[in-house]
C-alpha cells in the first residue's frame, strides 16, 4: 500500500513541474496502469472476502426465526457450539469459538434464553452469547371471546416456540381465563400463562362478585353457563333472554340441548352435526344428559357472565338463529319446528 501512495505522489510532483507534454502524457499512462494494477488487486480481495463471509461468517441458509436458543448454566464453549450448529444458528464450529474468545473467552458465555427474530451472522450470535443480550421482548397476544382451551393452546403454540400444547390444556382451568390482551415473553411457560390469565379473571370477577352472590347460584355454574351463552350469541339482550330459556330448562328437568357444547365434544358446529353426533355418549352432550356440562366450554367474557345473572323473563323454551343470525323464539316444540321450516329449511 505504501508503494500505491509514493506512485500517487511521484505522478503529482511530475505531473505539476516544468516537463513536456510528451513527458506528462507517459507518466500518466503508466500511472494508469498501475493504478488498474490496484484496483484489480482490490476487487480480487473484495471478492475473497465476499465469499469467506458466504461460506464461513453468513448465517445458515435455514436459519430459525422468532426462534429461542437455551444455554443451560455449566454448557461448556463445545457444547454450545454444537447445539448452535444442530439448531441451524452457525455454519462453523470454529469461527463462533473464535469470536467467542476475541469478545472475552469462553468463561464469558451467558447461561440464558435467546430469542432470534431473523438470521444473524457468527459474529453476531456470538457477540450475544457472551453480552447476555437475550433479545427476549414481550410479544403481544389477544385472546378474544369464546376461545376453549384447546383454541388458545394452538394460538400460544403459534406465537411462543417454548409453550407446552398439551401441558396447558391438562392444567388451564376451562372458563377461568380471562379474554384479553397479554404481553409474555418469548419463552413463556404454559404454567405461567395460566397463572396470568386466571389471576386476570379474578381481579374482573371481583367487580360483579356481589351480583352473581345476589343471583344465588354457584359461581361454577354461572361460568359454565354463561360459556354457553356466550357461544349462542352476541347482542346483550339476546344473551339474557338465551340465558332465562336455559335456566328454566335446568329447572323443570328438561335438557339443556344446545349444539354449542357438541365444538367442546368433536370439534362440530351446528351445520356439520348429525343425528349419529346426537348419540355421542358425552357428559358434553347436553341432548343426551341433563343438567350443565361437567365445564365451561368456552372462555365467557364479562358481557356473558353479566347477561347470565340478569336472564330477561319469558315464556319460551325454544330458541333457534336463522341464516341471518336474528334469534327466533318459541313457547312449545311445535312452533320451534315451525320456525325451523321458516327459517332454516330453505
Amino acid at each position: 500500500m505504501d508503494s500505491f501512495f509514493r506512485i500517487v505522489l511521484n505522478f503529482f510532483r511530475t505531473f505539476f513541474s516544468e516537463r513536456s507534454l510528451r513527458e506528462k502524457s507517459n507518466l500518466f499512462l503508466a500511472w494508469m496502469r498501475n493504478r488498474q494494477f490496484f484496483i484489480r488487486v482490490g476487487l480480487i480481495a473484495v471478492l475473497v472476502l465476499a465469499v469467506f463471509y458466504n461460506i464461513f461468517l453468513s448465517p445458515p441458509k435455514d436459519f430459525p426465526r422468532q426462534f429461542i436458543a437455551t444455554i443451560e448454566t455449566g454448557d461448556t464453549l463445545s457444547k454450545v457450539t454444537d447445539s448452535f450448529k444442530k439448531q441451524n444458528l452457525i455454519r462453523s464450529h470454529f469461527w463462533f469459538k473464535t469470536f467467542i474468545i476475541l469478545f472475552g473467552g469462553d468463561k464469558r458465555i451467558f447461561a440464558s434464553d435467546y430469542f432470534f427474530v431473523k438470521p444473524l451472522s457468527v459474529m453476531s450470535v456470538a457477540y450475544r452469547v457472551t453480552r447476555d443480550d437475550h433479545g427476549l421482548a414481550p410479544i403481544r397476544i389477544t385472546l378474544f371471546e369464546g376461545l376453549n382451551v384447546f383454541e388458545t393452546a394452538d394460538l400460544f403454540g403459534e406465537k411462543f416456540s417454548k409453550f407446552d400444547k398439551n401441558e396447558f390444556v391438562a392444567i388451564a382451568p376451562e372458563g377461568y381465563l380471562f379474554p384479553d390482551t397479554y404481553f409474555f415473553l418469548p419463552n413463556v411457560k404454559a404454567d405461567e400463562v395460566v397463572a396470568v390469565m386466571k389471576k386476570n379473571f379474578e381481579e374482573k370477577i371481583k367487580t360483579i362478585a356481589p351480583d352473581i352472590e345476589k343471583f344465588g347460584k354457584p359461581l361454577s355454574d354461572v361460568i359454565i353457563m354463561a360459556s354457553i351463552v356466550e357461544t349462542e350469541a352476541r347482542q346483550m339482550d339476546t344473551r339474557r333472554r338465551i340465558a332465562d330459556i336455559l335456566w328454566r330448562r335446568i329447572a323443570i328437568g328438561m335438557p339443556l340441548q344446545v349444539d354449542v357444547s357438541f365444538k367442546y365434544v368433536n370439534g362440530k358446529t351446528t351445520p356439520d352435526l348429525t343425528l349419529k353426533d346426537l348419540e355421542i355418549d358425552s357428559p358434553y352432550n347436553t341432548y343426551k344428559y341433563n343438567g350443565l356440562p361437567p365445564t365451561p366450554i368456552a372462555t365467557p367474557p364479562l358481557d356473558a357472565i353479566k347477561a347470565t345473572i340478569t336472564p330477561i323473563k319469558s315464556n319460551y323454551l325454544y330458541f333457534l338463529s336463522d341464516h341471518n343470525g336474528i334469534m327466533h323464539y318459541a313457547r312449545t316444540f311445535e312452533d320451534h319446528k315451525q320456525n325451523r321450516r321458516l327459517y332454516l329449511d330453505r
